[in-house]
């Protein structure tokens, strides 16, 4: 599937202000990038740089009034669901990059939940538990937008059973996690998101590979543009800034270019 992905961004700053910025593309074996844009104001002096996992972070300093446009054409590959025999691997095969997945993060107090998943989601294949997991998160949590905000974590949307993107994202990679399953949080763009908008969804490392998820089931998987991925959405912002600053404006929006 072919896919057009764009953003645009208006900040104020007070002062000069180091940030960083999570907006292009990441290139990896299910999705190539065909061509792409990316439109700086004089106000935003940044650099690429690429981090190990394969994110493109804008890094530098903002100052004024910035605006941030990007765009990318993407060919996104097939994916294939999670088989429900897909294996979960002891923590001693693991790779050593998928071992920070395990544990608790700020938003994803998976150390808090092993009672609950104990119970809650039997012992058996991998595929088959993450499958009762994002099954239980469909019909236990609402989306609900206004319910919840940027300091609210897994813990408190399991209590409030509502929330957005961010908040199904934290509740399935916490009880993952708690099933010693690593999960991690992934920033996307994606296709018939409505309303459109930066999206959360979340990878879960089984049978010695990553697989893409969306608990909110609100966007197609072959229609998710992965931008960065992290252990929870403090690491998937798509900007991060060391000061203050407001938004004057953000638009996002996919259009699907084949078929």
């Amino acid at each position: 599937m072919r896919l057009f992905a764009q953003c645009n961004l208006a900040y104020e700053f007070a002062a000069a202000t180091e940030a960083v910025a999570k907006l292009q593309v990441l290139e990896s074996a299910d999705q190539t990038i065909v061509g792409e844009t990316l439109t700086l104001s004089p106000g935003a002096r940044l650099v690429s740089v690429t981090a190990a996992d394969g994110s493109r972070l804008l890094r530098g300093v903002m100052e004024g009034t910035v605006d941030l446009a990007y765009t990318a054409t993407v060919d996104v590959a097939p994916r294939t669901a999670i088989p429900p025999d897909a294996r979960q691997h002891r923590w001693d095969e693991l790779p050593p990059e998928t071992l920070d997945y395990l544990l608790p993060s700020r938003f994803c107090p998976s150390d808090k939940f092993g009672r609950f998943v104990a119970r809650e989601f039997a012992a058996g294949p991998g595929g088959a538990r993450v499958a009762a997991i994002l099954d239980w998160l469909h019909q236990e949590v609402d989306y609900i937008h206004g319910i919840s905000n940027a300091e609210t974590t897994a813990e408190r949307t399991f209590v409030d059973r509502a929330g957005v993107c961010r908040d199904f994202t934290h509740l399935g990679i916490t009880l993952c996690r708690a099933a010693n399953i690593p999960a991690r949080a992934v920033g996307a763009y994606a296709w018939r998101l409505e309303p459109a908008d930066f999206h959360a969804v979340m990878e879960i490392y089984l049978d010695g590979q990553w697989w893409l998820a969306d608990p909110t089931r609100l966007a197609p998987g072959d229609g998710l543009i992965r931008i960065a991925t992290g252990r929870d959405a403090a690491d998937i912002a798509f900007l991060t800034t060391g000061g203050a600053v407001r938004q004057i404006a953000m638009t996002v929006s996919v259009a699907r270019l084949d078929g």
